[in-house]
């Protein structure tokens, strides 16, 4: 059989989660999700809550503009991480009510609306049945709209008003559903600018143009708006195949309170972890702990691992979670009811396999720091990195073995100093002693002048002081200057003494310093 046009739209059924980026980031870190809340990306307002909007604060906004417009706003980076990993529960758990479930985004999901109106009696009691399923999941203010594809679908779920929770739209009343609608809807903002100087605006408007002009013009990806806006959508629902269970959880009946029972109890969850995995011939390289106690808190943290999880290791992790600074024969604050283990990043077995002849030093290098870190703790074993910062010392780093090193700052750190960098960067600055030709202490004015030229200088309280073969500076280095309580101000200073040694000085209020050695 041929069509000479697009296949008629199939009925859909989708479920719209208002706010999910925001309700997410509220359970995960125990925010209430009434209270003023935005979500911020690059600076801007990613997404906001309801009562943000209502203090006019709006996607795209800077965060300045925000937080003057609602000075009760909390503000949380935006994770999509995150988004998706609270809805997977939701999509699976939705799944048990109707099966054949796409996910579009976060927040939404779509499905074909024949199956499910034949089982619950309607479309009407199919849509009841999905809003009862995800409010016992605590999201209270889902919508359901039910169209002639899953774009009308969605559109009819965003305008029907809360208080009604559901908008069904006639079987072919689509396009008239539709036509009022921004044209913005459906196409890009360079294509929305071109159509509104054409006097275009609605989705109306757009549909009514021919679909040939519309080709000719924008081409296959304008014919999609088009019938998209002509309630034409020939785009099924496709339903996904659920991905394998993975996740491993044990509950605790009483709850226990000390770790190193509670580590020995989760011994078997964490091997049937590992063996879920290495049955569909994966590897685990992030997961995720969240444990529940019994006053109703949650702890959630995500450990990262160099190779990949052993079940020993993910046990170690569940136990540095637990104990913190604390030993393992110590009593916890509440007893733990739950432990969860999630996986967050897996890959295949095969691109972690040994090579012909073993992993060689790195390999045991590995081995030995897992197996220290293991007896000590988490942070026992700590590996170097360069961060951001203008004083050397700040900008040294430690990450402890297997977790992920904080990403390189694109500040520009006005005061910094440029390379080529010093060999040695003293921990504690060393006290130093810079004299001028009469003996006095070299000073720095507020002009940044000096009181006299360096002659002599000395490191540490009992140094002999040594002549000054050159030197060079100084450099004011001001931070926080906007702030009367925090602001800081030193001058940077180089020297070269009788030995041919060069050093880098910091003078500040105390007097001047060894920040670094060029050896």
């Amino acid at each position: 059989m041929t069509h000479d046009g697009p296949l008629a739209p199939t009925r859909s059924i989708v479920l719209w989660c208002p706010d999910w980026p925001v309700l997410a980031a509220a359970r995960e870190h125990g925010i209430d999700p009434s209270l003023p809340i935005a979500l911020t990306e690059g600076g801007a307002v990613h997404s906001c809550s309801a009562a943000a909007r209502r203090d006019g604060v709006a996607r795209g906004l800077r965060l300045r503009e925000a937080q003057f417009r609602s000075p009760e706003l909390v503000v949380r980076s935006y994770d999509p991480v995150l988004d998706v990993r609270a809805f997977e529960p939701i999509v699976r758990q939705v799944e048990l009510t109707v099966p054949g479930v796409q996910v579009l985004r976060p927040g939404t999901i779509a499905m074909r609306a024949r199956g499910p109106a034949r089982y619950y009696g309607g479309e009407d009691a199919a849509a009841q049945a999905l809003i009862r399923t995800v409010a016992g999941l605590g999201v209270a203010d889902a919508r359901v709209g039910v169209a002639d594809g899953p774009f009308a679908a969605e559109q009819a779920a965003r305008a029907v008003p809360a208080a009604e929770r559901i908008g069904i739209v006639a079987s072919g009343g689509s396009a008239e559903f539709l036509a009022p609608r921004p044209v913005g809807l459906v196409v890009d903002e360079r294509t929305r600018t071109l159509l509104n100087r054409l006097g275009v605006r609605t989705l109306g408007e757009f549909a009514a143009l021919p679909e040939d002009d519309v080709r000719r013009r924008f081409g296959a990806a304008g014919v999609f708006a088009h019938r998209r806006a002509a309630g034409r959508e020939s785009n099924a629902v496709a339903a996904r195949t659920p991905p394998p269970e993975f996740e491993v959880e044990q509950h605790f009946e009483p709850p226990l309170d000390r770790v190193d029972q509670l580590a020995f109890a989760f011994r078997v969850r964490a091997e049937e972890f590992v063996d879920r995995l290495r049955a569909a011939r994966l590897v685990c390289t992030a997961i995720r702990i969240e444990l529940d106690d019994e006053r109703g808190g949650r702890s959630s943290r995500s450990w990262l691992h160099p190779r990949w999880f052993s079940a020993g290791e993910v046990i170690d992790r569940v136990r540095w979670q637990l104990q913190g600074a604390g030993t393992a024969e110590t009593e916890l604050a509440s007893p733990i009811i739950a432990v969860r283990v999630i996986p967050e990043r897996v890959d295949s077995a095969a691109h972690h396999e040994n090579g012909l002849w073993g992993g060689g030093p790195d390999e045991r290098v590995h081995h030995a720091l897992t197996r220290v870190q293991s007896m000590l703790g988490h942070d026992a074993v700590v590996t170097p990195r360069i961060g951001g910062g203008r004083m050397l010392a700040e900008r040294e780093v430690l990450v402890p073995w297997g977790d992920r090193p904080p990403e390189a700052s694109d500040a520009p750190w006005p005061g910094q100093l440029p390379a080529l960098a010093p060999a040695s960067v003293f921990r504690e600055r060393l006290p130093v002693a810079l004299l001028d030709a009469v003996g006095a202490a070299v000073s720095i004015d507020d002009r940044g002048a000096l009181s006299g030229p360096p002659e002599r200088f000395a490191v540490g309280a009992s140094g002999a002081p040594a002549s000054v073969r050159a030197w060079a500076g100084p450099w004011p280095v001001v931070e926080r200057w906007w702030d009367a309580e925090r602001a800081r101000r030193v001058h940077r200073f180089q020297v070269v003494d009788a030995a041919g040694c060069a050093w880098l000085l910091v003078r500040d209020a105390e007097g001047w310093w060894a920040e670094a050695r060029y050896d």
